[in-house]
């Protein structure tokens, strides 16, 4: 890995032109690239970032996530220092690293990843004499692969800087890791959570001390005491409106907010939001830090953890300095000085834990090696400090975060020395962890991954680091995935380039995934996971495979993947983040509970009634703005093209309704045609009728209705919050939200309209939403549309970002939190393959903002009891083998012969094959199933359920498994039942 020198390193790298221009250079943000992380940071951190600059020093398999992490995000210069060497075992933990490598660079892999980002190389030595000076220049200084006196004599001197520069250091030996964060002495934090503050309608709010806020609706605040919060459109009590106040919580749905007694009564209306207020983070060094450390905790069930984690990685500190190396692998006799280390360390410590002697010995047997998927955690969350020290945005790290895998291995230590024992490949380090039986079980590995978008991607890069999947192993790994790469997915999808945009997702994966691993065998489908494609994802191919892994942005999808998981008895790793937030979900045969297994809330629609005619918050207006886009530009030609597909002639059509006949469809067809423009000026005309239809006529039609002193039968007014009554708008040439109207819908409405020849006119172009082209005219539809309606409500307008996350429904994502995520699965998928217990599995949620991470164990998977005897569990399915002359008389018989119970009802997908008390059904027992089912040509089975009678009458029916029955003996080539 040869790098330039820190005094070179704003000169570029070397073979390439000179840098383009940052972002800092205009502080016009790139909206087509970073869109999706505007979301997450917002534009003041991404503007910071994009005038900060970041020396990273170390560049094996942690250093360089954080590399890839932080240029996706778009700092403005970083410069990559490290001395050694490419070996062979490097290719098992770097992925930028390459077989023909010797002594080449990765920074030039690195600098592929975002041309606003100026990457530089250093190979200048860095110990205990250089002179540091040379880091005044840096913004951010993080240490990987350092020893701890050089970590400590660095923290030092960036601590003592005015202002001070912000340190991290971050280490991963074999099965442990550590992040440390020293951000000086006052670290000003402007929005600790990054959670968007909510506002809320109120109720009522007392004239007394303190006055009492009510929620509307009884709707949850959410807030906390000593939180600030301000006031707008209050009626009656309006001196409270613009004013801000400190919180104190009273209950869920109410606080006070001090004295209101000598302010007028509160009459209706009202809105609160929580104001942001800065917070101030105090560090002390690393030297302070060591005996007295402030931990996290991300897995309650090992409280101790972190402390004992802390001790035994000081200690291989010790070892480090002391022998200049790290233990040897299996060397029982270094695992000894290592223990002697760790208690003399732990004497030291002001919060005393006792030395845990397994977790000494393993992390000394595995200290040499590397679980690259515990990298990609580490790498994850270190960059993500390094973008909080950068930014002043969401809450630092205080100081430090330990993490180890000790469940992966702790099957193992039974295993002889030569299992981990070096072969002189890229599995080296790999191997050093696990043995080499569990790497040649991830060779051999048939694994279906549906979706390729960021997870995807880091997922594929640590299966290739892994060696899961290996052609010479017959090992495979199946990907699947419809779409094609857009510039918006090069800021997390880092397998990706600029050259790759417009090009599928997964077939573009695969080739760089081969360029990490060649020894992969990857196949690579364009196709969606669903029912329409059955017959290629049949019970067939999923009896092939050993593991699903599911990168998918959509619960309807994931539910689907699950089911058919699950219905062939596959382990299933799902994962999916959100921003800063993460959540792994790991589901194994008779184990564990499936994903479908609970149920998240469904999404609180907005009633149709609010969106018509009462919007009352601008996400209102957007969903309003986007369902007229869908109506006009989509829908209705759509519906035209129908009808005029099923009535080819104009002519026959007008003789037909002539005739008194009944077309359905036929008024609004008719209508659109006769008001379809075919001329520009048509367009505008078009446009202008729209505007005082939506922005004037609908606003004096609502008030004629319901005029403002209405009132309810109770005496209030109908027109108090949350309903707001509208103010109609008269066109303006002059004012730019009619300009933007007018020119939006004319130019959409050119679109879909094709020549005047009249075949034509009987066909329209439907123009489907698209929100990441700004040439088509869509956002500015929708922008223009949602600001004219908020502006009729009084709505205070949202910006064109805002409304283009809510009107596409857009998910905030960043590569830090998709990195950790995938790692954190990719660990998971070693303890799959090795068969581990129930006990081992751990599934996990996270939040990088705040931060918290918590461990925690998978659901284990419920039984329901059928009889004393009998009881069965998701995971379990019953089969049946019968032929060409079986009746469904045989079938439940051979039910209660095999299984010890008689079904009482039988059902096939929607169909009732026998139901007692239905008529006609007794007379069912003597057809074959056969005759019964129907099924298609070549199906072999079908599953059916089962119920049988309750113990207690009157009691309910009791439910069976799935019962798979075979119309024959044979069964498809490699299932199981």
């Amino acid at each position: 890995m040869l790098f330039i020198s820190p005094t070179e390193s704003h000169r570029g790298t070397p073979g390439h032109p000179s840098p383009l221009p940052t972002m800092a250079d205009s502080m016009d943000i790139d909206d087509s690239l970073y869109s999706r992380q505007r979301y997450v940071l917002g534009d003041s951190a991404m503007q910071k970032m994009a005038r900060s600059a970041v020396f990273l020093s170390g560049i094996g398999a942690l250093g360089v996530e954080i590399a890839k992490n932080i240029v996706l995000a778009g700092v403005k210069a970083v410069t990559l220092h490290d001395c050694k060497r490419c070996e062979v075992w490097d290719l098992g933990t770097n992925f930028f690293i390459r077989e023909e490598d010797v002594v080449e660079a990765v920074h030039s892999r690195v600098a592929e990843l975002n041309p606003y980002v100026q990457v530089s190389v250093s190979t200048d030595v860095l110990d205990e004499n250089t002179d540091l000076s040379f880091l005044k220049r840096y913004q951010c200084v993080v240490l990987t692969e350092t020893k701890l006196s050089l970590q400590k004599r660095i923290d030092r001197f960036c601590h003592s800087q005015q202002p001070p520069i912000k340190f991290i250091g971050c280490d991963v030996f074999g099965i442990c890791s550590r992040v440390f964060c020293d951000f000086g002495e006052a670290f000003e934090v402007s929005d600790p959570t990054g959670e968007e503050p909510k506002e809320l309608f109120i109720q009522n709010i007392s004239q007394e001390n303190p006055g009492v806020v009510t929620c509307m609706d009884s709707r949850t605040h959410g807030l906390q005491t000593g939180q600030s919060v301000c006031f707008k459109e209050i009626n009656g009590m309006s001196e409270l409106n613009g004013t801000t106040h400190q919180v104190t919580v009273l209950s869920p749905y109410s606080f006070a907010i001090g004295d209101t007694s000598s302010f007028q009564p509160y009459a209706h209306a009202g809105i609160f939001r929580l104001v942001k207020m800065p917070k101030t983070f105090t560090f002390e060094t690393m030297e302070q830090q060591l005996s007295d450390p402030r931990l996290l905790t991300p897995d309650f069930s090992k409280p101790e953890a972190p402390l004992q984690l802390h001790t035994v990685m000081l200690a291989l500190d010790a070892f480090l300095e002391q022998h200049a190396r790290l233990p040897n692998i299996g060397c029982l006799q270094d695992a000894e000085l290592l223990l002697k280390c760790t208690e003399e360390i732990s004497r030291t410590l002001k919060n005393k834990v006792s030395v845990n002697q397994e977790l000494v010995r393993s992390v000394s047997r595995c200290a040499r090696g590397c679980l690259s998927p515990l990298a990609a955690v580490v790498g994850g969350i270190a960059s993500q400090e390094v973008l909080k020290a950068l930014t002043g945005k969401f809450s630092p790290l205080q100081q430090w975060f330990y993490l180890d895998a000790i469940e992966v291995i702790q099957p193992l230590q039974s295993l002889p020395a030569e299992e981990f024992a070096p072969r002189g490949d890229r599995y080296d380090a790999l191997r050093a962890c696990i043995g080499e039986s569990l790497c040649l079980k991830l060779h051999t590995f048939q694994v279906f991954m549906v979706g390729c978008g960021a997870i995807g991607c880091e997922m594929l890069k640590n299966m290739a680091l892994m060696g899961v999947g290996l052609s010479r192993c017959s090992g495979e790994i199946c990907i699947t995935d419809p779409d094609l790469i857009e510039k918006s997915n090069l800021n997390r999808q880092f397998l990706f380039r600029p050259q790759h945009i417009r090009k599928p997702k997964s077939t573009t994966a695969a080739a760089a995934s081969l360029e990490i691993n060649p020894e992969l065998q990857i196949d690579a489908h364009l196709n969606k996971v669903c029912p329409a494609t059955e017959d290629m994802y049949s019970d067939a191919f999923f009896s092939r495979l050993n593991l699903v892994v599911t990168a998918l942005d959509n619960v309807e999808a994931r539910r689907y993947v699950d089911s058919r998981s699950v219905s062939n008895q596959k382990a299933l790793l799902d994962s999916g983040t959100m921003g800063t937030k993460g959540h792994t979900e790991i589901i194994v045969p008779y184990l564990t509970e499936s994903y479908n297994s609970h149920r998240d809330p469904p999404e609180e629609e907005i009633p149709f009634c609010t969106l018509k005619s009462f919007p009352a918050v601008i996400e209102h207006t957007i969903q309003w703005a986007r369902d007229k886009f869908e109506s006009a530009f989509s829908h209705k030609p759509s519906i035209y093209n129908m009808f005029w597909q099923t009535h080819s002639s104009a002519q026959e059509v007008l003789r037909r309704m002539m005739a008194g006949e009944s077309m359905e469809g036929s008024f609004q067809v008719i209508k659109l045609l006769s008001r379809r423009p075919t001329q520009w000026e048509h367009c505008l005309a078009l446009a202008r009728l729209k505007f005082d239809k939506y922005f004037k006529r609908k606003a004096l039609q609502l008030l004629h209705s319901f005029p403002l002193d209405t009132r309810l039968k109770d005496g209030s007014l109908f027109w108090q919050s949350p309903k707001r009554p509208p103010s109609p708008i008269e066109f303006d040439l002059n004012d730019p939200l009619s300009e933007e109207e007018r020119q939006a819908i004319s130019q959409l409405q050119k679109a879909i309209s094709s020549s005047s020849v009249t075949p034509g006119r009987l066909r329209m172009t439907p123009t489907f939403f698209e929100k990441d082209d700004d040439s088509n005219g869509h956002m500015d539809f929708v922008a223009s549309a949602s600001a004219l309606r908020a502006h009729m409500y009084a709505i205070e307008a949202a910006d064109r970002l805002q409304t283009k996350r809510i009107a596409g429904k857009i998910i905030p994502a960043i590569a830090t939190s998709t990195a950790a995520v995938a790692g954190l699965v990719s660990l998971e998928l070693i303890k799959v393959a090795g068969g581990y217990g129930f006990e081992l599995f751990k599934n996990c949620f996270f939040n990088l903002a705040i931060p918290v991470m918590v461990l925690t164990e998978t659901a284990q998977v419920k039984r329901t009891q059928i009889r004393d005897d009998i009881s069965f569990s998701i995971w379990d399915r019953w089969t049946i083998f019968g032929h060409e002359d079986f009746t469904l008389s045989d079938f439940m018989n051979a039910v209660k012969e095999e299984y010890g119970i008689e079904p009482t009802m039988v059902v096939h997908g929607v169909k009732m094959l026998y139901v007692p008390v239905m008529p006609g059904h007794n007379k069912r027992l003597k057809l074959t199933m056969h005759k019964l089912i129907k099924p298609s040509a070549g199906r072999k089975y079908v599953d059916l359920t089962v119920s049988f009678a309750p113990e207690v009458d009157g009691d309910e029916d009791l439910p069976s498994p799935p019962v798979r029955y075979y119309f024959s003996r044979e069964r498809e080539s490699g299932e199981t039942a």
